[in-house]
């Protein structure tokens, strides 16, 4: 993805997620050079703020996801069984626009739609050895309540209602009829080992420095930081 097409969205986004009262953190709006001269070393070891994702596929209208980390413990944690044991995020499903199949190995997640469009989920269950298993029912907790759906059924959630996804489940998701804003709680949560993708992509974009860059993503990190 271009730099400018990239910075393009976070403004999109921005002003997406502010139509529906929400206010971002304000480490959010830090400028590249102000993250780099500030105390940042919690927000990259716990890969909190921007993430704007085509998996590598440049095709990001079709194939794509906005994400923000607001919040976010440590993996290392979890074996003490102590500590901060969760996160937070903010994503935007595009009207039509996939977040393709994929599973998680630890997180445990509530997907909730916080305004705009249908969020549309197609689910699976995992087989033993982990791999999506095209024939068997799924049952996920829908606001409490659990629900049965057919191999590859789709969940449709309006705004308001949430669906909790246990490790295992396979899942894709997209918006239908309008943009959705995404609300997501869930444990501590490591994209950069706790994706497995049905398609052979990648997690993060490939970024072309085309023009400077308005905030850096998570997956800039370790190269401006």
């Amino acid at each position: 993805m271009k730099r400018s097409r990239i910075n393009e969205i976070l403004r999109e986004g921005d002003a997406f997620i502010r139509s529906f009262g929400y206010q971002l953190p304000p480490f959010a709006y830090l400028s590249p050079q102000a993250l780099k001269a500030s105390d940042h070393e919690v927000l990259k070891e716990r890969a909190m703020g921007w993430d704007i994702t085509d998996y590598g596929q440049e095709k990001f209208d079709e194939l794509g996801l906005f994400l923000f980390t607001v919040r976010n413990g440590k993996v290392t944690d979890l074996a003490k069984g102590k500590g901060m044991l969760y996160a937070e995020k903010l994503l935007i499903s595009r009207k039509d626009q996939l977040s393709p199949m994929h599973r998680h190995f630890l997180k445990a997640e509530d997907i909730i739609n916080r305004g705009g469009g249908k969020l549309v989920l197609e689910l699976f269950a995992g087989a033993p050895d982990g791999s999506i298993d095209r024939e068997a029912d799924v049952t996920v907790p829908v606001d409490g309540q659990l629900t049965t759906l057919p191999a590859g059924g789709l969940l449709k959630l309006d705004p308001g209602e949430s669906v909790t996804l246990m490790p295992g489940v396979w899942h894709a998701f997209w918006g239908e009829g309008a943009d959705v804003l995404i609300g997501e709680v869930s444990t501590v949560n490591d994209d950069r080992t706790d994706n497995e993708f049905e398609m052979k992509i990648g997690r993060f974009a490939k970024v072309e420095e085309d023009v400077a860059p308005l905030h850096l993503l998570v997956s800039d990190y370790d190269t401006f930081l």
